[in-house]
C-alpha cells in the first residue's frame, strides 16, 4: 500500500516551514541566519540517526564518519576534479549509501552491543583515514576554499540564498522520513525493533530491511555533509569523529527518539543553547548534563514524546502500540 499524506498532520509542518521561510525577510542579523542554517544541517544528521535508532532500534555510531565522507566527496570533486556542486552532491550521497551497504553486510552479522562497538570502531577508522590521507583529503590541514554553489546567475554564497537551499533540503528530508515512517517498510522496521524473531514469523526479511535502513541513514548523512562542506568552505577530520555522533545523539534524545519532530526540536534547542554557552567552553556540560538527566527522568520519550503523551492524555488513554505512530 502506498503511504498517503495526512493533511491534518502535515499542516503544523507547513506552518513551521512557512514561518521559517519568512525569517530572512525580518532578520537581517547574519549570525542569526548562520545559526539557523547550522541547525537545519545538523537536524538532517539527527534524522539520519533517527531512522535507524528510532524506527529500527539500531544504534549506528559511525554516522559522523559518513557525514564527513559526503562533505569530503563534495570538497574533493569540486576542488580537485572541477565538478559542479550539483553533480558532486548526489555523488557524495550515492557513495555514502554504497559504503553504508558494505558496512551493513559486515556489521549486521554482529548483534547487540557488539554492533554499536563495531560501528564505533569504523567511525574512528574513517576519521583516521581522512586525517592521514594527505594527498586526497589534505590531512591535518583539511580542505580549504570549497566554493559555495551557483545555479546560473544565482550565487548561494550571498545573502539568504543558502538559507533557502538548506530549508528546502530539510523539507525534503522531513517529507522522506515521514513517508518512510508511514510506509510498510517503516512499519516493518518498527516490528523489527520490537522483536526480530516475531518480525521473521510475519514474513519480514530482517537482514534486507536492516541493509535498506542503513543505506537510507548513511545517504541522509552524506546529504547533510555535502551541504555543510560548501556552507563552511572548509573541512577538517575533527567534525567526522565519533564525538560528533554522540553530540547528535544528545540532540535526538532531548527531542525524542522515534518521533518525527524530535530531531528538529532537540537540535534547535541544544544547538542554540550551546551557542549561548560557547564562551564558557567545557563548562557548558554542567548545564547539558543535568538537562539530559531531567529529560530522561521526566520525559524519557524526549520533548516531542512528552507532547504526544500530553495530547493523548487529553483525548484518550494511549496504548504502547499507538505511541510510535501518533502525533509528532
Amino acid at each position: 500500500m502506498t503511504p498517503t499524506v495526512n493533511l491534518k498532520s502535515a499542516l503544523p509542518w507547513l506552518i513551521v516551514f512557512a514561518l521559517a521561510a519568512l525569517l530572512p525577510l525580518f532578520v537581517s542579523n547574519r549570525y542569526a541566519l548562520d545559526v539557523a542554517v547550522n541547525v537545519m544541517i545538523w537536524t538532517m544528521l539527527a534524522y539520519a540517526l533517527n531512522v535507524m535508532l528510532g524506527y529500527a532500534g539500531i544504534l549506528q555510531l559511525a554516522l559522523a564518519g559518513f557525514f564527513g565522507i559526503g562533505a569530503y566527496t563534495v570538497g574533493i570533486l569540486t576542488l580537485k576534479a572541477g565538478w559542479s556542486f550539483w553533480l558532486a552532491w548526489p555523488a557524495g550521497v550515492a557513495l555514502c549509501a554504497f559504503l553504508g551497504l558494505l558496512l551493513g553486510l559486515v556489521a549486521f552479522r554482529t548483534v547487540g552491543n557488539t554492533f554499536a562497538i563495531f560501528t564505533l570502531g569504523v567511525g574512528v577508522i574513517i576519521t583516521e583515514v581522512i586525517n592521514k590521507w594527505d594527498a586526497l583529503t589534505g590531512g591535518n590541514d583539511g580542505l580549504n576554499g570549497i566554493a559555495a554553489p551557483k545555479l546560473g546567475s544565482l550565487d548561494f554564497g550571498r545573502g539568504s540564498a543558502f538559507f533557502y537551499l538548506a530549508l528546502v533540503t530539510l523539507g525534503v528530508v522531513v517529507y522522506l522520513v515521514a513517508r518512510v515512517r508511514s510506509s510498510m517498510f517503516g512499519r516493518s522496521l518498527i516490528a523489527i525493533q520490537g522483536s526480530e524473531d516475531l518480525a521473521r514469523t510475519l514474513g519480514i526479511n530482517v537482514y534486507t530491511h536492516k541493509l535498506r535502513v542503513m543505506m537510507l541513514s548513511t545517504a541522509l548523512a552524506g546529504l547533510a555533509g555535502g551541504l555543510y562542506a560548501v556552507y563552511i568552505g572548509f573541512m577538517g577530520a575533527a567534525i567526522t569523529g565519533p564525538a560528533q555522533t554522540f553530540v547528535v545523539l544528545l540532540y535526538l534524545l532531548v527531542g525524542g527518539v522515534g518521533t518525527l519532530a524530535g530531531p528538529l526540536i532537540g537540535t534547535a534547542l541544544m544547538f542554540v543553547l550551546g551557542e549561548q554557552l560557547k564562551n564558557v567552553g567545557d563548562y557548558q556540560f554542567i548545564v547539558f548534563g543535568p538537562l539530559l538527566v531531567l529529560i530522561v527522568m521526566f520525559a524519557p520519550g524526549g520533548l516531542a514524546g512528552l507532547w504526544n503523551r500530553t495530547m493523548f492524555a487529553r483525548r484518550k488513554p494511549a496504548t504502547p502500540r499507538e505511541m510510535p505512530d501518533a502525533g509528532v
